[in-house]
């Protein structure tokens, strides 16, 4: 079985901002406008040095979708904002094709805020000092589902759940339920939006996944119950 795991915030990350959220002095919005500042301002991690902005994320604070990628690439570096380049837009299209929702509807952003170097793979202790950040984000919109883009993403939330794994293929095209920190959650992992533009062949197995998103959000507002369930296999949903 899954073990359930807390999702801890270390304040010293988020400074004063973490002691003013949970104190209820903000609302939704300006809780993560806070966040999002603390970000821009973050000298935690040498990836500030390079950044020309760094990409704290962007969407509905009531969001009942959250997607989290990786990093920040070259365009959203350029922008300031998350998944703006060619992957972005094919996740926007399947957004908006498959889960019949605009991008704002839901909340997009990344494990690390800043890019790394020449796109490389976000270092752990990248990752570690960033991720607070990412924790406090999913505390205060409270989302109903997380979809983790690529292995990185996907290794940090269901290690959170006591589960470890190495990739992305062995989970994806299945549904974790755990709760992290106060927040019941449904985990649905899937490739990168990148993955599928250099090998076109995992296009059909995202678009799939995104189904499986859609059928899941689905049930969750026919029925809470679905929260109770440990995990769900895509094949229960397309056979």
């Amino acid at each position: 079985m899954f073990k359930k795991t807390a999702l801890i915030i270390n304040p010293c990350f988020i400074g004063e901002s973490v002691s003013e959220l949970r104190g209820g002095a903000m609302d939704k919005k300006e809780a993560l406008n806070k966040i999002a500042e603390e970000i821009r301002k973050c000298k935690k991690c040498d990836l500030w040095k390079n950044r020309k902005n760094a990409v704290p994320g962007e969407g509905n604070p009531d969001a009942e979708i959250m997607f989290v990628g990786e990093a920040p690439g070259f365009n959203e570096d350029l922008q300031g904002r998350p998944f703006v380049g060619v992957a972005g837009k094919l996740l926007t299209s399947l957004i908006m094709d498959k889960l019949g929702l605009e991008r704002r509807q839901v909340f997009i952003t990344n494990v690390v805020k800043c890019r790394p170097p020449n796109n490389r793979d976000p270092k752990q202790e990248e990752i570690e000092v960033c991720s607070p950040y990412l924790d406090e984000q999913v505390r205060i919109i409270k989302p109903k589902i997380i979809v983790t883009l690529g292995r990185h993403s996907t290794i940090y939330f269901l290690k959170k759940l006591g589960i470890n794994v190495s990739g992305v293929s062995q989970v994806r095209g299945k549904v974790f339920r755990g709760k992290l920190n106060d927040t019941k959650v449904i985990i649905i992992p899937t490739y990168h939006p990148a993955a599928a533009l250099y090998n076109p062949r995992l296009r059909g197995i995202l678009e799939k996944d995104f189904e499986l998103i859609k059928t899941i959000l689905e049930e969750i507002k026919r029925d809470e119950k679905l929260f109770e369930i440990k995990q769900i296999r895509l094949d229960e949903f397309f056979t």
